[in-house]
């Protein structure tokens, strides 16, 4: 099911204290991006950022889990877990969480560039 417009205009409201993101269709959900830098995944309504050894245990703590897929032949989990509903209500440490999101996303896309090189 498509992202509404009025979903996307939302998370770009909430996320205003990190930041101007801008919200962009795609695969039936939306990517969420930070000077070109996908730090988070929009599906069914719900937001979920990017995390690595560094953040996963914040979201682990809170009782969330990775966003995943049923692809051809198996289920497959992604690094993006969704945000606690907590979040929703306080921007300031919802923004904390996306500036971790963000470095997650960095690290990830600069392993991607040294690997192909």
């Amino acid at each position: 099911m498509a992202i509404s417009d009025e979903y996307k205009g939302f998370i770009q409201d909430i996320l205003a204290e990190f930041g101007p993101v801008r919200v962009r269709s795609m695969f039936g959900g939306a990517g969420v991006f930070l000077d070109d830098v996908m730090f988070a995944i929009v599906a069914s309504e719900a937001l979920f950022l990017k995390v690595d050894d560094e953040n996963r245990s914040d979201f682990e703590n809170e009782g969330m889990r990775p966003f995943s897929y049923r692809g051809k032949n198996r289920q497959t989990e992604m690094s993006y877990y969704e945000l606690p509903e907590r979040l929703y209500d306080d921007q300031d440490e919802l923004a904390e969480w996306a500036r971790q999101a963000y470095s997650a996303a960095l690290k990830s896309k600069q392993r991607k560039r040294r690997s192909k090189n």
